[in-house]
């Protein structure tokens, strides 16, 4: 697992306990180079963001209890992988983020100053 910082070299603070969410599912947007969906940026997912995700592909609603997947609700924070919050951001869908939640790995696909025009931690 990749030294745990966040975008601001801190250490990374939790996104959520409850859905349990992360790559590594310890709460934290924790990556490696296993990782290939880079599950660095915590997210609150909106109803907007969870039908833009299901239209692209990646339904985020439905539960799935084989894989111990709650299914997310407006509201819920999530470790969202960097591309698609990417992409939701060119589309005008993007979720609103935490940057001392968001892993520094992120930076390698999303600049910073995006990610900022999104966070709901600073001002």
């Amino acid at each position: 697992m990749d030294e745990s910082l966040n975008v601001f070299d801190e250490p990374l603070l939790s996104c959520s306990e409850s859905p349990v969410t992360g790559f590594f599912r310890d709460g934290c947007c924790n990556t490696s180079d296993e990782d290939f969906g880079s599950h660095t940026v915590c997210v609150e997912v909106t109803q907007d963001f969870l039908n833009y995700s299901r239209f692209r592909g990646n339904d985020l609603s439905t539960p799935m209890p084989d894989f111990g997947f709650p299914g997310l609700q407006a509201g819920d924070r999530w470790c969202l992988c960097a591309s698609r919050w990417l992409e939701a951001y060119e589309q005008g869908m993007a979720p609103k983020i935490f940057l001392t939640r968001t892993h520094k790995r992120a930076l390698e696909i999303v600049e910073l100053e995006k990610l900022k025009e999104y966070a709901a931690d600073i001002n």
